[in-house]
């Protein structure tokens, strides 16, 4: 394989050997980069000279040889094929070459006798006259001194001898300046110069040990990381090999693998020390730039090395071509020297002023640095890492900043810095800090704002009894400045809405919005978006808080804030029943967490998408939202939280019908401290929404009652958040309890602002429910009118199937199979089983039109399509007259257009017109 693109050589070898056999001796010197296949090649001359008419001889140097005197010419009178007595007549005088060059340690004169050289070297002399020899020695830039004299003294008498002489060595490790010269200066001597392979080259050479079908998905890949170095594209197709043999499947990217890796570390071994050296000096910068003075080098001198890699394929542009290759030399370092020269590196940058990224990245693997910019370049790129969002190396750059810091106060802030980095991946990962946090504050080194981080940390992980003692401290500190008193309004707020039960220890707050202009900007922006949250859930929602929120939401990255400030946003809007403007600035979040590697947002946001999908009805995104949440970290890492992707999950299925993948996420466990939680509310209501659908109606209403207890408890009371009071009167209707239910419907209803749609939808309903038949439909009808407002359409197909039973109850069959097929679609877009298999029982006899076409709802003028809705959901000619404020005759009249227009015949072929339009009812 190595002899692809060798042809030339090989022919040009070949015809000295040609020569050497007519008694015309010939000497070869081989030369190029580490890898470019100088042994193969000479192998494979080997292997050859039976084939010429010739005898092979063969002998290699070694480094670990070096200092073995006629080591390397013992190994070719070993090889060749002498007769006995040559052969101890040979041992002889090798015997007596070695004594004489150890004698001559001791003198300052010859290294060996010349008698004793011409004696060796007539032995193979004379073995040529029987046998033509081709005489080949591999590394002889290794060999011992004395053998080179003896090789010199052969090549220079082998002109009219039967042998071909053939000696290889690396360009930048020649075999001794007065060897090489001395061989060059004969006629008879030819020198053969190897160089990478070409990209064809790299092409034929992997396809002979993988395949065709590789070579060309790989080949281009394959030759820019070997730069066409045989031994280094021939590991990688091995790497690729391996690969196949261990996995099912061909690996979909290039492999580079340990076989690559101890083919990197073979190129620098081979090579010339200064070219070992410049390379781990180029590995520890990762550039060119600056290896001179790192490794206080003359530039030419390192010029010149670089070229040598550059030719050996490892390097391009200056720089090494692949990461593979700079980690395998890094790791091919002794560690004392690596880490040595990675502290000369860092105080090289630092000096040079280079970004504190770099700076860092070489402190983290240098030995100690005694210097005071140490830490705060640490923490400085920690920062800036943070925002990049490149979490793993800002905690990296964190730990070593606290390990060298040794000022107590800068420690607990490093460290609270640490833990906010941590949070970024898993929660639970910061777990064991939160103990040398709390014994920081204890000795007073922990204060303001990072005492607030440990807080929410141990709220979060449920040891409420620990973070209470955080925040009496917190608020007893005497003479609390702006921003320290502007986080404990933050904290207050956020735990009113959020630890209800832990509210009382956060002391009480001053003016919250005299503060929020005389802090710094992303202070504000927690507290603007707490105080908004804040509002909606215990006052209800406003224009100006909620106008606040999108302001901060809009054009803004996710690492230009805390996720506290993207969490309380849309929540608030979430729950204001803004869904519509929160879902698509969840989704942009959601992408930049997971492009910017952050599991522990990507979880968060998740789980308040998946809340979000509930509110508008989309039960399969809910569903995957909520998996996704719970997937993204451990279980343990959600902590109190747990009861919020929880509730999304079991929420979504429930509404499904699949009972029997509720009880996966119910059976886990979850902390008793998750039920002094917000999130323990939404659980609590999940799992009543459950136990309600099974007709588990005493569970049921217990769950509701106990959601219910603890929302009024907390000052949380509000349905925009749950509305539990329309859940426990169905349980209610369900058991029978009319005048409970209807009690707690009227309660619900006052409850609810005049633009909560969805509250008032979900309130109609069940107050329909509990009137007398003929009063329903007008309530179902208000009730849907609201939840095409708010957006809800697992809510509205609920509704629709309401009110289908209700026009059936009356005697309204015509009616009540127009909704019917609008009820069928609404539920069928949200994937509500149990509704779909309702509706097929009780309309099993009915024809229900079947979708019109997009386009044709589309040729419909907006006069035409809202009364065409209104007709739809079953409204008389005369309420809708009423309705739009026109007379019954323009609603004719655009109703015979609208029929026109959609190629329909009747009334009842008008259901599904809504479900494609644009438009909802006013």
């Amino acid at each position: 394989m190595a002899l692809i693109e060798r042809q030339e050589e090989m022919s040009c070898l070949q015809s000295l050997v040609a020569n050497a056999i007519l008694g015309r001796g010939r000497v070869a010197l081989v030369s190029g980069p580490v890898g470019t296949g100088k042994s193969a090649l000479l192998r494979a001359l080997s292997e050859q000279a039976v084939e010429l008419g010739a005898l092979a001889v063969t002998a290699t140097g070694s480094p670990m040889e070096q200092d073995l005197q006629l080591g390397v010419l013992r190994q070719l009178i070993h090889d060749a094929p002498l007769v006995q007595e040559e052969r101890e007549r040979s041992e002889t005088l090798l015997a007596e070459g070695q004594r004489a060059v150890t004698a001559a340690h001791a003198e300052a004169g010859r290294l060996i006798d010349p008698q004793v050289v011409h004696a060796l070297i007539t032995v193979l002399l004379d073995l040529s006259e029987s046998y033509p020899l081709v005489i080949v020695v591999d590394d002889v830039h290794h060999a011992d001194r004395t053998s080179l004299l003896c090789l010199a003294y052969l090549a220079r008498r082998v002109r009219n001898a039967r042998i071909v002489t053939v000696f290889a060595h690396n360009d930048r490790q020649g075999p001794g300046a007065h060897f090489e010269t001395d061989l060059l200066r004969l006629p008879h001597c030819r020198r053969l110069l190897l160089s990478p392979l070409s990209r064809r080259g790299v092409a034929a050479l992997v396809a002979a040990q993988v395949g065709l079908g590789a070579t060309e998905r790989f080949a281009e890949d394959w030759y820019a990381i070997s730069g066409g170095n045989p031994l280094l594209a021939g590991e990688l197709a091995a790497d690729y090999r391996q690969e196949l043999r261990v996995g099912e499947d061909p690996p979909g990217e290039v492999v580079t693998g340990d076989r690559f890796i101890q083919a990197v570390a073979s190129c620098l071994r081979r090579g010339h020390p200064l070219t070992r050296r410049v390379a781990h000096g180029l590995a520890t910068l990762g550039e060119a730039d600056g290896v001179a003075e790192l490794l206080d080098l003359p530039a030419v001198d390192v010029g010149r090395e670089l070229l040598a890699l550059g030719a050996a394929g490892l390097l391009k542009a200056g720089r090494y071509r692949h990461e593979a290759i700079r980690q395998a030399v890094l790791a091919a370092m002794d560690l004392t020297e690596r880490r040595e020269l990675f502290r000369r590196a860092a105080e090289l940058a630092y000096t040079r002023g280079v970004t504190p990224c770099v700076v860092a990245d070489r402190l983290l693997q240098a030995s100690k640095v005694d210097a005071g910019w140490v830490v705060p370049t640490l923490e400085e790129a920690a920062m800036i890492a943070l925002r990049r969002g490149q979490v793993d190396a800002a905690v990296s750059y964190l730990k070593l900043a606290w390990r060298e810091c040794t000022d107590e106060a800068r420690r607990a802030r490093i460290m609270t810095t640490l833990v906010r980095a941590e949070w970024r991946i898993n929660p639970a990962a910061s777990a064991e800090r939160l103990d040398q946090l709390a014994e920081a504050m204890n000795r007073g080194s922990l204060r303001g704002g990072d005492a607030v981080v440990l807080a929410r940390a141990l709220l979060w992980h449920g040891r409420f009894e620990d973070a209470r003692d955080v925040l009496e401290q917190l608020t007893g500190e005497p003479g609390a400045d702006q921003e320290t008193a502007a986080e404990l309004v933050i904290t207050r707020l956020w735990l009113r809405v959020t630890y209800p039960p832990l509210v009382r220890h956060a002391g009480d707050p001053p003016k919250e919005r005299l503060l929020a202009g005389m802090v710094p900007v992303a202070v504000s922006r927690r507290l603007e978006s707490t105080l908004a949250l804040a509002e909606v859930l215990t006052r209800g929602p406003s224009e100006s808080g909620l106008g606040t929120v999108e302001r901060i939401l809009e054009g803004t990255g996710l690492d230009e804030m805390s996720l506290d400030v993207v969490e309380n946003s849309l929540l608030a809007l979430t729950y204001a029943g803004r869904c519509e403007r929160a879902a698509p600035l969840c989704d942009l979040f959601s992408a930049e967490a997971s492009a910017k590697q952050a599991p522990s947002r990507r979880a968060r946001l998740a789980a308040i998408r998946a809340e979000i999908a509930i509110r508008q009805g989309d039960l399969p995104a809910a569903e995957r939202h909520a998996r996704l949440a719970l997937d993204s970290i451990p279980m343990s890492s959600w902590g109190a939280s747990i009861g919020g992707p929880l509730a999304g999950l079991i929420t979504a299925l429930t509404a499904m019908g699949r009972y029997d993948a509720v009880r996966e996420p119910l059976d886990r466990p979850i902390p008793e401290a998750t039920f002094q939680t917000r999130f323990g509310l939404h659980y609590l209501y999940a799992r009543g929404r459950y136990h309600l659908a099974t007709e588990s109606f005493a569970l049921a209403m217990h769950d509701f009652m106990r959601c219910g207890e603890l929302m009024v408890a907390w000052g949380l009371d509000h349905p925009g958040l749950i509305p539990w009071r329309a859940d426990a009167a169905e349980a209610c209707l369900r058991m029978g309890r009319t005048d409970e239910a209807r009690r707690l419907v009227q309660a619900h209803l006052n409850a609810c602002g005049p633009e909560e749609y969805r509250s008032r939808g979900i309130g109609l309903r069940l107050q329909a429910a509990t009137c007398e038949p003929a009063r329903r439909p007008a309530l179902l009808r208000q009730a849907t009118e609201y939840l095409q407002l708010a957006g809800d359409r697992y809510e509205l197909a609920r509704v629709l199937f309401d009110l289908v039973e209700a026009y059936e109850a009356v005697g309204e069959y015509r009616r009540a199979g127009t909704v019917a097929g609008r009820a069928r679609a609404a539920a069928g877009e949200c994937r509500a089983e149990p509704i779909i298999s309702a509706l097929s029982r009780a309309t099993e006899a009915r024809d229900l039109p079947a979708p019109l076409p997009r386009e044709r709802i589309g040729e419909l003028s907006g006069a035409e399509r809202r009364v065409a809705a209104l007709a739809a959901a079953g409204y008389s000619n005369q309420e809708i007259a009423a309705k739009l404020y026109v007379t019954i005759s323009t609603v004719e009249q655009h109703l015979t257009r609208a029929y026109r227009k959609l190629h329909i015949n009747r009334r009842a072929e008008l259901p599904l017109v809504v479900e494609f339009g644009d438009q909802a009812l006013p």
